[in-house]
């Protein structure tokens, strides 16, 4: 058997359609159809069950096609690493986060120590991070919620408060604690399932027996809270945004919830099958080796405690 024999049988595996596989790999159908009858022979057995022009893996099939993954992937991997050592030197570090204000800081930090990095960046929810990292599309996810690749491992990066913003001017305002049954009428500005946001109000109202009122449903967490500031609903956002002082820019009241295990929970989480770059290796050093940056929340009595509106943030620690 040969490589171009594996990609082919891998294609055929995947759309168990010969047509359509022989499309994507734009050779023949009949030639297609020889290579998979002589990989066949080659082992002694038939990989797939013929039913008229569809073709459907069996059991031999599905057990050859987990090795085959493996060691193309493996194969792609070490291609994608010479290459990557040859244009860069460090080669590429790539990383999906739910939101980028999260992870931006310590990407900008990280490339001011190794600028021979080539760092790339995607923004994805929770089922595109756990399946990017299943396919090997990108070395580490900062996560906000669990993933549940068997092969994944994770380091919980930091907790925070999540805390609740409304409009200046609400009828909340000035409050200092809210329960859920107090806001179960109120409309949310929110993030559509998949985000950490939603599935913390959800799991939130659930554990009252209530179901939230959505206002706006967005795939933009960092638009929520200029939607809140505009009068569109209220809405979770972490203590980190208060922290940064973007209410300066977008003011809001923020109130803290009375609701247990309120928390934003930030994991970096990565696959132990990938083989990681060396600048991929330097990243989870650097990731690792110092604490993940948040500034302290505001006493109750501060003027920058939640109903207030313009909290002075203290510097962050080198």
């Amino acid at each position: 058997m040969d490589l171009l024999q594996l990609r082919y049988f891998q294609a055929v595996a995947r759309y168990e359609h010969i047509s359509r596989a022989a499309e994507e790999l734009r050779i023949a159908q009949p030639s297609l159809s020889r290579a998979i009858a002589r990989l066949e022979a080659d082992l002694g057995s038939a990989l797939f069950d013929r039913e008229g022009r569809r073709v459907r893996l069996n059991q031999y099939g599905a057990i050859f096609l987990r090795h085959v993954d493996r060691a193309l992937s493996e194969l792609d991997d070490g291609r994608r690493a010479v290459r990557e050592a040859r244009d860069t030197g460090l080669g590429r570090v790539s990383v999906a986060s739910e939101t980028l204000l999260t992870v931006t800081p310590l990407l900008g930090r990280f490339r001011a120590a190794y600028p021979r990095a080539d760092v790339r960046l995607y923004q994805s929810n929770a089922e595109e991070m756990d399946r990017r990292l299943r396919a090997r599309e990108v070395d580490f996810c900062m996560a906000s919620q669990p993933l549940s690749g068997t092969n994944f491992e994770s380091v919980e990066l930091t907790r925070e408060e999540v805390l609740l913003a409304v409009p200046c001017g609400h009828r909340l305002d000035g409050r200092e604690r809210v329960t859920i049954p107090e806001i179960a009428d109120e409309p949310f500005v929110s993030t559509r399932v998949g985000h950490w946001q939603r599935a913390l109000l959800d799991r939130l109202f659930g554990a009252e027996g209530l179901t939230p009122v959505l206002s706006c449903e967005s795939d933009e967490p960092a638009a929520s809270q200029d939607m809140i500031s505009a009068g569109l609903g209220i809405g979770l956002i972490p203590a980190a945004s208060r922290q940064a002082g973007t209410e300066t820019r977008v003011p809001v009241a923020w109130v803290h919830l009375d609701a247990p295990d309120c928390h934003r929970v930030l994991t970096l989480v990565w696959n132990r099958d990938t083989r990681l770059s060396e600048a991929a290796l330097k990243f989870k050093e650097f990731t690792l080796s110092r604490p993940f940056i948040t500034r302290r929340l505001p006493e109750p009595h501060d003027k920058s405690a939640p109903g207030g509106h313009t909290p002075a943030a203290p510097p962050e620690r080198p």
